[in-house]
């Protein structure tokens, strides 16, 4: 009998130690934290990427709305250059795509969406820098390479990996 009760007394003791919990409880919520804190840096980083790249096409789109791009004959390869230079090297400039679409008016616009069944096409973008008084818009895309995560957090909007980026700037060309 006083063998069973030495198994008690045991167990009870364990139960009662209290050193080393702070380690096990940290355990069970490291991977948690540390899933967040990258969730949260790769979103802060592809929102940075974003605000880059919206920048550089207004920037870019400037020189269409004012007819300058018009005048140089600019194609569509020079105005992602042009996009490009305005990034500040944070993109691969063979990355970047950009459609220009003219309308008539503000409500006829359409936007061009190149993706498709979860796959990016960069090829046969629109290129139209219209003419003095026409409504623009210049799309802008890149497709930004993104970590699949711990506990399957992902900003992959494409299949490899990717989230397609999108710069927009719509606007009237001046006279």
């Amino acid at each position: 009998m006083k063998r069973g009760n030495a198994k008690h007394s045991a167990v009870r003791r364990f139960l009662r130690q209290g050193e080393g919990a702070t380690a096990v409880e940290f355990a069970l919520v490291a991977p948690a934290f540390i899933a967040l804190l990258f969730a949260i840096l790769e979103t802060a980083l592809v929102f940075f990427a974003q605000q880059v790249l919206q920048t550089a096409t207004l920037q870019a789109a400037r020189q269409i709305m004012t007819g300058q791009a018009q005048t140089a004959n600019m194609t569509q390869s020079q105005f992602q250059a042009a996009v490009c230079a305005n990034a500040g090297g944070l993109f691969n400039c063979g990355g970047i795509y950009a459609a220009v679409q003219t309308f008539t008016s503000f409500p006829s616009v359409t936007m061009y969406n190149p993706v498709s069944n979860g796959k990016f096409t960069g090829t046969g973008m629109p290129y139209s820098p219209g003419a003095p008084g026409d409504v623009e818009v210049v799309q802008v895309f890149y497709q930004w390479p993104v970590w699949p995560g711990p506990l399957n957090f992902t900003l992959a909007n494409t299949n490899g990996n990717t989230n397609v980026i999108v710069a927009t700037a719509a606007f009237r060309n001046e006279p």
